[in-house]
């Protein structure tokens, strides 16, 4: 017995997802695409009512048939047409006839329609609008709950957090001589339920926040998890789901116990697979039905550029940093792979995902040694996430590698794990574009996160130096869909800058609003016009945070405020800024009110 649930116009077969599951028919249960029925057909309704009887007839047995709109048209004809067909029929603001003039009106329509229009228009109406953070950037709470030390907590404010981060300069325990923001960040750790409300309160669809790993784990290989560690993200679930905000969860984003990193080298080490996979399986056991979807690395291109903070490298003289970077990334792939795999089996809902620092590179000239250092750069950006979305490493990576005189750590069975487990869908950060040039002089010109990047000088620039490029969002957005055709998911942009409290209390953060009003209009617009499947939108920093690259505070990106400097002085109380009432209208009506 097959339920057949047929959507309107306009919307996708994804309309039926939530009630689908609501009802647990999922075995039995199927929604055709409207528009893939029609498919290199002339969009009218007669075509379209005889691919879906076509579709309907294909199965022996009488069916359920349960049709919204335009397709509770379908469903109504299909019906009167063959009774014995249907064993039951659900009708969903449909016409309880069809008389000829409509009919006649309907093929009108259709015939004047592109059909694009079948598809959606706008944002889908579950998309996931919400904000996004990281522990070792907003949790604080560092000496409680049983914590363990990770490297993160060890990034330092001020000139040595870049030597710390790239692996150049060794910091494996604390000292006077340096401030560790990170220890007390914003303080969600105490303020959870205060943030989740203010969340709340915006109509937050998601959340993004990662699992401190020392926090379920203190050394990283213990037996048994931390109970404390475990309890606390189950009330921060529970929390957002009374707000009805969905938990969007990073496993690893950037957090390596130190003790590893200490004992085994981090990630150089293959023994982090086994440890990592007890992570895995203990986070999803636990917090199964509490969180549907997952990253498991954050941005994990950024190894070729953070080396100590994403994966706990630190080189030694002479040391060819290439091999170490590779290989600990695939036994990172490799992780992520048997997570993917592991997630699917204790629950089928899960949905797994991977995550790259994303931005195009434009060439600096049309001269051809730019445009192919453009091709070189992007395929850097690329090259791990090529693995985790299509299952192998490219040739391209293969020769980049050899001419670095590395190669990939292949053990017997790795490629089949990599190749058979590849993420339901692909995540990115974006803050801006970049450019490539052949002239090596111009090559660091000009930052962004932590990529080096010549000057454009058509675009703006942030107070840190970031290129704005609303248009070159769009861009990255294509690049990325055509590349590996699953859905995406974009899950950080935003802007770092100074905020001033007026005397009256108040933030007027007009620049923030602008940014991602531009970005936000050329996200819809990689949706609309493009084609582009988007599952949801978070924005960096939904509250102010630590910025991983400089270790500040003062880079603000919230929409709310935390008063607290970059020395951790502060009564930490939250402000609520201008653009907190501006998202909160976008969310309202879906991307389409961006003033």
């Amino acid at each position: 017995m097959k339920q057949i649930y047929v959507h309107g116009l306009g919307q996708t077969s994804d309309s039926w997802t939530k009630t689908i599951d609501i009802l647990q028919t999922t075995d039995y249960s199927l929604c055709p695409n409207l528009p893939d029925l029609v498919h290199s057909k002339e969009v009218t309704y007669d075509n379209l009512y005889a691919a879906f009887s076509d579709y309907c007839n294909q199965y022996d047995e009488p069916i359920d048939l349960c049709g919204l709109s335009l397709g509770g048209v379908l469903a109504l004809n299909y019906a009167i047409q063959y009774p014995k067909k249907v064993r039951s029929l659900v009708l969903i603001a449909t016409q309880y006839k069809m008389p000829k003039k409509l009919l006649k009106f309907q093929n009108l329509l259709f015939r004047f329609m592109p059909k694009s229009m079948f598809q959606q228009m706008g944002f889908r109406k579950d998309f996931l609008w919400g904000g996004a953070t990281a522990a070792n950037q907003c949790e604080g709470g560092a000496n409680e709950g049983n914590r363990g030390v990770a490297n993160v907590d060890l990034m330092p404010l001020g000139e040595d957090r870049y030597l710390v981060g790239t692996g150049k300069m060794k910091m494996y325990d604390f000292d006077d001589q340096h401030f560790y923001p990170a220890l007390t960040a914003v303080d969600f750790y105490h303020h959870y339920k205060e943030d989740i409300a203010l969340f709340g309160e915006m109509g937050f669809k998601t959340f993004r926040l990662s699992i401190a790993w020392t926090r379920i784990f203190p050394n990283g290989n213990e037996e048994k998890p931390n109970e404390a560690g475990l309890k606390y993200y189950e009330d921060i679930f529970k929390e957002c789901h009374k707000y009805g905000i969905e938990p969007l969860v990073t496993i690893n984003h950037f957090d390596c116990p130190m003790y590893l990193i200490k004992k085994i080298g981090g990630w150089r080490s293959r023994e982090m697979i086994d440890y990592f996979y007890k992570l895995c399986k203990t986070l999803f056991i636990r917090y199964k039905g509490l969180v549907k979807y997952w990253l498991t690395f954050n941005e994990i291109n950024m190894i070729l550029h953070f080396p100590f903070v994403a994966a706990g490298l630190c080189f030694e003289e002479g040391e060819n940093e290439t091999q170490a970077m590779i290989t600990a990334v695939h036994h990172q792939l490799l992780a992520s792979a048997m997570a993917t795999k592991l997630a699917h089996e204790i629950d089928s809902n899960n949905q797994i995902g991977c995550m790259l620092a994303a931005g195009s590179y434009y060439p600096e000239t049309c001269k051809p040694e730019d445009y192919w250092k453009a091709i070189c750069d992007n395929r850097e950006v690329y090259m791990f996430a090529d693995v985790q979305a299509r299952g192998y490493y490219h040739n391209y990576a293969l020769k980049w590698l050899e001419e670095r005189n590395a190669s990939i750590p292949f053990v017997k069975g790795d490629k089949e794990l990599l190749k058979e487990n590849t993420v339901d869908f692909v995540s990115f950060s974006y803050y801006s574009s970049r450019v490539s040039s052949s002239d090596l002089s111009k090559g660091k010109q000009s930052e962004s996160n932590i990529f080096s990047s010549a000057k454009n000088p058509y675009l703006k620039e942030s107070d840190w130096g970031w290129a704005i490029d609303p248009l070159g969002f769009r861009s990255t957005l294509n690049e990325l869909y055509d590349r590996y055709q699953k859905p995406l998911f974009v899950v950080e942009n935003g802007l770092g800058a100074k905020d001033i409290i007026e005397q009256d209390g108040s933030i007027h953060d007009d620049y923030r609003i602008d940014y991602l009003r531009q970005h936000i209009h050329n996200m819809k617009d990689a949706v609309e016009k493009d084609g582009v499947d988007l599952i949801g939108y978070t924005t960096w920093g939904c509250i102010d945070l630590v910025s991983n690259g400089t270790g500040e505070v003062k880079k603000r990106y919230g929409f709310i405020y935390v008063d607290r400097d970059n020395l951790g002085n502060g009564t930490y109380q939250r402000i609520k800024k201008d653009s907190f009432y501006w998202y909160k209208k976008v969310i309202e009506t879906n991307g389409e009110d961006l003033y």
